[in-house]
């Protein structure tokens, strides 16, 4: 057999570690509920209060953010209302305006269209009088080119120029064009 070791060695007169010996469990159990009734009693009135505290201004807290929370998304939700009914109302101005100056323009462009259609047909009138004064002396001068045309060519093929009164009643005619 081996030969017990310093280890394994008890020292003389004890046998086993004490907390296990059963002589020392009545006194054991005693300290254990006096150490259990302190620690309840030191739990109940000092540490569980401040943690029931400290729950409490939490919850107490979580609820105040929540309402914050809550009032905020409300007046967020009523500027965003605000916003969108001021973006319609900045829509319909623009459009009202756009329309209005788009009748004010097309107005105008008339009002430029019916001064100039006006300004040709003075220019237009003002050019058919000068187109009949231009004909009425050019046919006037027609009339004495062929009087004075007629009778070159009857004096070259005669040899003598002949009458006045006889040139104008060969171009009496002429006279009507």
């Amino acid at each position: 057999m081996a030969e017990p070791t310093a280890h394994t060695e008890q020292p003389a007169g004890h046998r086993a570690f004490p907390p296990f010996q059963s002589e020392h469990f009545p006194s054991q159990l005693v300290w254990l509920t006096v150490s259990f009734i302190l620690l309840y009693v030191l739990m109940s009135r000092v540490a569980l209060p401040r943690i029931g505290a400290i729950l409490a201004e939490r919850s107490r807290l979580i609820r105040d953010d929540l309402a914050a929370a809550e009032r905020l998304k409300e007046q967020s939700d009523a500027a965003h209302a605000a916003y969108e009914k001021a973006l319609a109302d900045a829509r319909s101005r623009a459009q009202s305006i756009a329309n209005a100056t788009r009748e004010k323009q097309a107005r105008e462009a008339e009002e430029t269209q019916k001064r100039l259609e006006a300004q040709l047909h003075e220019r237009l009138a003002a050019a058919e009088q000068s187109i009949a004064k231009t004909r009425t002396a050019a046919m006037e001068n027609v009339r004495t080119i062929a009087a004075d045309t007629a009778s070159a060519i009857v004096e070259r093929l005669l040899g003598k120029a002949p009458a006045e009164h006889d040139v104008a009643a060969a171009l009496g005619d002429l006279g009507k064009v």
